[in-house]
């Protein structure tokens, strides 16, 4: 392999008599907006009773697209309904299965079908 060698010269004071200047950039940071997207998918594809995933699922992606144009007041609008969604589809989806399972454990004989008798 070859080695390259770089020479770093000292440079010393600065040539001219006046002040030196600095110049400060000021790069403002993102601002965090949580869209909730990857909570609103969980929803659609397990807890989707009343399409109330799907719907947090559409409002979290609206979310992300405001965030990207930089709106953000737009993007924590959206954001927030999609919070507000997902914890309703959240609730309502624990609370079905839960009932779900407590009726055939009461009642195992509730959901079979006869066939021909």
């Amino acid at each position: 392999m070859i080695k390259e060698q770089h020479e770093v010269s000292v440079l010393g004071a600065p040539q001219s008599p006046r002040p030196m200047m600095s110049t400060v950039v000021h790069v403002q940071a993102d601002t965090v907006v949580p869209d909730h997207i990857v909570w609103s998918l969980f929803n659609t594809v397990f807890f989707n009773y009343f399409c109330l995933g799907f719907v947090a699922f559409a409002y979290s992606v609206k979310s992300r697209d405001r965030k990207m144009v930089g709106d953000v007041m737009g993007a924590q609008d959206h954001g927030s309904t999609a919070k507000c969604l997902n914890i309703v589809a959240l609730v309502l989806g624990l609370v079905m299965t839960i009932g779900l399972i407590v009726l055939v454990a009461l009642y195992p004989g509730l959901f079979y079908v006869r066939i021909g008798v």
